[in-house]
């Protein structure tokens, strides 16, 4: 079980001088942490633009610097390489890059102006547009995987789906942070235990990357509705996870102060392809304590 990556993040001196500021390095290192965490080995790729032009080197765009029949037979020459890794080991999770780059880009990349176009545009960077078979995530988003499930915990039927869910999305790599599972369990409580939850679950949607609600029901739970406005509230990432047919509207699913704060999803499938899983799976690993 491996990713190859684009070797700037694990080396960032590798980088074109004057474009690493600690917000990238920050995203370098969660995402190298969550492979740490789950036993994801980190293989690096070759650096094409360290390759032809060196380490010291200005930023600057595909058309400006790399567009000539030298750097085009490197990438060949790369992707034998690569293709080669691949064979030995058997197909990636993904490859893992940096947006903007103009070789290793995912979504976007710096490509250069041209016939009126921005020098910016989307898509892959030119070496990584070599395997376009090959998922590939940009580090800002791979390094997202701090998941707060929020979600009625009252029946056992509840925290059975709502255990499932858990397992469903630690098996697609994330660190699933779950209430029941930190002792908001059941109805004789005392003010000390009301307080310690509250404080505990608070941090835990602060600490989050994203929240994944569950919202099934003829209203969403009222616990479950405030987490998911405290996380919109600080700008969190919010899935909502309604399998109920029933609507509370002619275009409303739930309600719609809910509704517009988060991306909602009918199935298992949608909340995975809304998180931009990989699809593998993975040991199993060690559950989030309190």
């Amino acid at each position: 079980m491996y990713v190859l990556c684009s070797p700037c993040i694990l080396s960032p001196s590798l980088r074109a001088k004057g474009i690493t500021h600690p917000s990238d390095i920050a995203l370098f290192a969660r995402s190298i942490g969550r492979c740490k965490k789950f036993g994801i080995e980190v293989v690096p790729l070759p650096c094409p633009e360290t390759r032809y032009l060196g380490p010291d080197r200005a930023p600057g765009t595909y058309l400006e610097r790399l567009n000539t029949p030298e750097f085009a037979a490197l990438l060949e020459e790369l992707r034998g390489k690569v293709n080669a890794i691949i064979k030995e080991r058997g197909p990636p999770l993904c490859i893992l890059g940096v947006n903007s780059s103009p070789t290793c880009g995912v979504t976007s990349t710096y490509y250069g102006a041209e016939s009126g176009k921005p020098p910016k545009r989307d898509g892959r960077g030119v070496f990584y547009a070599k395997f376009p078979d090959i998922p590939a995530q940009d580090v800002s988003e791979f390094s997202k995987y701090r998941i707060y499930l929020a979600a009625p915990l009252f029946s056992e039927a509840e925290r059975t789906y709502n255990s499932a869910i858990a397992e469903l999305l630690r098996s697609h790599y994330y660190e699933v942070y779950l209430p029941q599972e930190t002792g908001d369990d059941h109805a004789v409580r005392d003010k000390k235990d009301y307080a310690r939850i509250y404080r505990c679950n608070k941090r835990a949607v602060r600490d989050a990357d994203i929240v994944v609600a569950i919202i099934d029901g003829a209203d969403a739970d009222s616990g479950t509705a405030w987490e998911m406005g405290y996380a919109a509230g600080l700008r969190k990432t919010v899935i909502a996870l309604r399998t109920d047919f029933r609507r509370a509207g002619s275009h409303e699913r739930v309600n719609l102060m809910l509704e517009q704060e988060a991306r909602v999803v009918t199935s298992r499938n949608e909340l995975l392809a809304a998180l931009g899983a990989l699809h593998a799976s993975p040991p199993r690993p060690e559950r989030i304590s309190a």
